[in-house]
Order: structure tokens, then sequence, then C-alpha cells
């Protein structure tokens, strides 16, 4: 939620309050967020992030919600693969609810997944047992609350990836996912990037273009253009979510196609040709994103640059293995 503008289905239904992260550290402050918890008092505080690159201290949040008498909710949809291969620290003992998408780490169909607790929730001051009284809320709310009807294939779908998600190859995969990540983030500092957080648990790292004066939107158009797929994003001390200052990469579908750590600072080498391209052009456009695109899309000049760029990517990126094809 926007400070003027309700964005998401989120806000628009429920009254909501964000917490934060250090502006200096880019990392969550718990101080703060329990403080908000005490003061608030959320009916639930969901420990989720979608462009945050550490690992989340569940057991700090369940604290936090047991003080506020709030139940305890991880969406772990960008890292359920990660969780499902024991790399990275599990929401399973400390939350009462558990969700994810099953498309992104987990490599499975565009789907989702709720789990919930049940049995004893607590005990009450006269000693009796508290239930959870999930299970019924949670089914009714998924259908006939909000799914029309059932696709079997997906559901075949998920058991598949759940599946291989208990293999080992699956396991050594996510590792090699986390120290692609690791390497792309030491690649681009040493090219001189700013990387937030200073680095990255996951899979996946947000760069800081502020030092250089690079908006997200452009950074992201000329990456895409040379054909290298990133998005724009906010980063700590962003004025405005709709023009960020930063770009997220991830390693995921490098790793599927088989790159390693060596490949990965050519990755990282090609991404700096890129927004070295786009500082470039900047110079030519003046700061409107518009003018910015007409000038990298056809100005003989920087058409040249992309069309160079962009077949060193190609290149570079047909030597490696391409899932089914």
């Amino acid at each position: 939620m926007a400070q003027k503008k309700r964005l998401s289905a989120a806000s628009i239904f429920f009254e909501t309050l964000p917490y934060h992260v250090n502006m200096e550290t880019g990392l969550i402050d718990y101080d703060e967020l329990e403080k908000s918890a005490k003061n608030f008092k959320p009916d639930i505080i969901i420990a989720g992030v979608t462009s945050y690159p550490r690992t989340l201290d569940y057991k700090r949040f369940k604290a936090i919600a047991q003080a506020s008498d709030s139940y305890l909710m991880a969406d772990m949809s960008h890292i359920s693969g990660l969780v499902a291969a024991g790399v990275i620290p599990s929401p399973f003992e400390y939350c009462d609810v558990v969700t994810s998408t099953t498309h992104k780490t987990l490599r499975g169909p565009r789907a989702g997944v709720i789990f919930y607790r049940k049995g004893v929730k607590s005990v009450s001051k006269t000693g009796e047992n508290v239930m959870y009284d999930l299970e019924d809320r949670v089914n009714a709310a998924v259908f006939p609350g909000f799914q029309g009807g059932p696709h079997n294939n997906a559901i075949a779908g998920i058991a598949a990836a759940m599946r291989l998600a208990t293999t080992q190859p699956f396991k050594e995969y996510q590792k090699r996912v986390l120290s692609n990540c690791k390497q792309l983030a030491e690649s681009l500092k040493q090219l001189g990037y700013k990387i937030s957080t200073g680095g990255t648990d996951v899979h996946m790292l947000l760069v800081d273009l502020r030092p250089i004066n690079l908006t997200g939107s452009k950074a992201e158009f000329t990456l895409q253009t040379v054909e290298i797929v990133c998005n724009k994003n906010t980063v700590p001390g962003d004025k405005s979510a709709m023009n960020p200052y930063g770009i997220r990469l991830g390693t995921p579908a490098l790793t599927t196609r088989g790159m390693k750590e060596n490949d990965i600072i050519k990755v990282a080498e090609l991404i700096h040709k890129g927004l070295s391209l786009a500082l470039d052009a900047q110079k030519v456009s003046g700061p409107k994103l518009v003018n910015f695109k007409s000038t990298l899309t056809s100005d003989p000049v920087f058409v040249k640059r992309v069309n160079e760029i962009t077949k060193e990517v190609e290149d570079f990126a047909e030597q490696f293995y391409i899932p089914e094809l």
C-alpha cells in the first residue's frame, strides 16, 4: 500500500501496516516491527517478501506475534524450493500458516498451496486446551470462496514438483542456485555496483543504481533490449515505487540451464555492458524515459551497440541446455 493509494488486494480488503528495513543496512528492523505490532495489534503478521535478499528470522517473528496475540503466516512463494531443499531456514517450525506458489524456485506449475496447523494452539488461563480452527476456514475460503474449479493437470504437476523436491539432484540444484547468486553479487560488486544489504542469502539480489544515477526503468528496458531478463525494483531509500532506482536479478533459471560460478562471472560482465550502454544513452537522451527509449532503439550509434551486445548475449546463452528443447 502506497501512502495515498491502495494497490494490492490485501490493502483494499484489509487494514494493513507495513514493516520496514533499516535504510542504511537494508535489513528488516525487527525492533521497529515489534513496537509496531504492540501498537497496531494485528490479527495476523505476515513474514513474506518478494525482493528481500536475506533469510527471515522466523523465531523473532514468532515471538513478536505471540506478544501481540497475532497469527503468524509465512509466504514463502519465492523461496519454497530453497526451503524444500533444506538450504535456508524453514518457516514451518514457527508459523501458524504457510503459503507458497509452486512455480518459482520450486519449479512446478503455476499454482499455490496452503499449509495450516491443527491441534492445540495454546492453553487458556483455566488450563483448557485452545484448539486451532483453521482447517474449515481455509478450506471454505478456497472452495467455494475463491476457486471455481480445481485443475487436475495442475494438481498432478504440483505432485510431480513435490516429488522432485525430495530428490538429491534437486537439493544439489538449490545449493548451486545459492552459490551462483552469491557469485553474481560478488562479481557485480567488483565491477563497482552497490548491492542492497551487501549481498544475498537466497536466490536473488537487488542492485542499487542510485550511485550511478540510473533509474530501474531505464536499466530494465536496456537489459531486456539486449535479451537479459530483469525487473525494476525499489531499493531501501527510494522515494517512489513507481520510479525505483533498483533492479532485481536471480539465478534459478540460469542454474537450471547448467550455469556455474565461472559462467556467472560472464553474466555479470554482460549486465555491466548493458548498464554502461544505458548510461551512455542517458547522456544523449536526457532524463525522460520516453526519450531514452527512442534514443536506444532509433539512434544508429546505439542501435549498433545494442545489436553487438545482443549477439554476445545470445552466443553465450546458446552454449547452455534449454529444458525440453
